[in-house]
């Protein structure tokens, strides 16, 4: 019982010092555009494989000059060597998950092999609570599953927001936790689906290797998150 008051009256302390810092990063952080380059194309020999990335700004490659060194440039040159690759991004930054159920919905029925998702950090930063977002990751996987036929869903986990230079304490902290929480319920919601498989980083986030703003991946944390995508489809798809 003390334990819950303390938690409560700790809540209490906190919350209006974490909603100001929320607004004051939202106000000074470095505003970083959308990676330059193009978002869709072919590349590659030998087995054709049908690749989509969607998500938010770090989908879109904010942190980086162009889409060559972006999640998307990374990731179709990792796989050209074994794939020939028809590949198209949709991504915008500061899309929440509702925002790309959204996006997929009015996009043309077609048939890609695998989706890369990036999605979460817009979610953690709002006031979503995490039972409504996993209802919309939900919502996302059954979508393109239906509009892209599509044989594998590869997700990548929430950042660990804990380590986001850009933010300061206590709303580090706050979204540290809550990004965490995020990752453990997602975690449950795909272990039963054959056809998802969750992207976890699994690295420290070197300040050096962020990008200006301190809130984005820069290029070496770009290729490190290509390599790990790129290695999961190369040793545990086939494709036909």
């Amino acid at each position: 019982m003390f334990k819950s008051l303390n938690k409560l009256f700790t809540k209490a302390v906190y919350a209006p010092i974490i909603i100001a810092q929320g607004h004051y990063v939202k106000k000074v952080t470095l505003k970083l555009p959308e990676a330059a380059g193009e978002r869709s194309g072919t590349a590659g020999k030998g087995q054709k494989l049908r690749l989509l990335i969607v998500g938010d700004s770090a989908a879109a490659g904010v942190g980086v000059d162009d889409q060559s060194q972006a999640l998307t440039g990374n990731l179709v040159s990792a796989l050209s060597d074994c794939y020939q690759i028809d590949w198209l991004l949709l991504a915008r930054s500061g899309h929440t998950t509702l925002d790309s159920l959204k996006m997929i919905s009015e996009q043309p029925q077609q048939t890609f092999d695998i989706i890369v998702t990036s999605l979460g950090v817009n979610d953690v930063t709002g006031t979503l609570p995490v039972s409504t977002w996993l209802s919309q990751q939900q919502d996302l996987i059954t979508l393109l599953r239906k509009q892209f036929s599509c044989q594998q869903i590869l997700i990548t986990q929430v950042p660990p927001m804990g380590q986001f230079s850009a933010l300061p304490q206590p709303l580090r902290r706050y979204l540290g936790a809550r990004s965490a929480l995020f990752n453990r319920k997602l975690t449950t919601l795909i272990e039963s689906q054959d056809d998802c498989q969750l992207i976890d980083i699994n690295s420290e986030l070197n300040r050096d290797d962020m990008a200006e703003d301190g809130f984005h991946p820069g290029p070496n944390i770009y290729q490190h998150w290509a390599e790990i995508v790129a290695e999961k489809i190369k040793s545990q798809y086939n494709y036909k």
